[in-house]
Formats: C-alpha cells, sequence, structure tokens
C-alpha cells in the first residue's frame, strides 16, 4: 500500500493537506479521512472491489475507506459519486508523452 500525505493537486479547488494518497493503476485516489463518515457506500458499490474497510479510526471514530486492490482500480470515478461526503475522489495520471501523442493524431481542418 502507497499511501502518502499530499499538499495541492491539480484540481485547485480540493482540499487535500489532509488526504491521504493511494497510487493506483491509472493515477491516485484520495481520501479525506476526517470528512468520512463511515457510511461504506464507496466500499459497497465499488464495482472492482478496490476499497476497504480500514482498521483505524478517523476523528469522528469511524473506519475511513482504504485502498486494499490498487491494481484492480480503473478510475471509473463511482466512488466520487456515491460519498454523501465528497471525502474521495479519483485523479488521472497524465504525463507529457500521453499530451504529445493526442496532439499529433488529431487530424488539421480541410
Amino acid at each position: 500500500m502507497t499511501e502518502k500525505k499530499v499538499g495541492i493537486t491539480d484540481h485547485g479547488s480540493r482540499i487535500t493537506e489532509s488526504a491521504k494518497r493511494w497510487r493506483v493503476a491509472k493515477g491516485y485516489i484520495y481520501v479525506l479521512e476526517d470528512v468520512c463518515k463511515g457510511c461504506g457506500f464507496c466500499i459497497e458499490f465499488c464495482p472492482r472491489k478496490v476499497l476497504a474497510r480500514a482498521e483505524h479510526y478517523n476523528a469522528k471514530g469511524y473506519h475511513p475507506p482504504e485502498v486494499a486492490d490498487p491494481e484492480a482500480c480503473v478510475l471509473c470515478g463511482f466512488c466520487e459519486l456515491v460519498c454523501p461526503d465528497f471525502a474521495i475522489w479519483t485523479e488521472k495520471e497524465t504525463t507529457e508523452k500521453s499530451n504529445h501523442k493526442d496532439t499529433k493524431t488529431q487530424k488539421e481542418p480541410a
């Protein structure tokens, strides 16, 4: 498990100072543990069963989610959609190489 406290992300408007970050196959999953109320929606409804209930408690006394199977994550973003507290989100990894490739394959207008 690769977890890391982070600063500012590409989202800019996201509060990530206290977020935990896990590296997954195509990017990152972020969790604001102390915002989570432990409803378990993200764990229950993840189509790839990437998330699991953490053994530790957050500041509210709930078990937040943690990444249990990072290789299974496809960054579908469903965890973001079902979280009533906006405590979890994903970020796709972008590289200069992939951006350059995309611009190269675009057709010019006729």
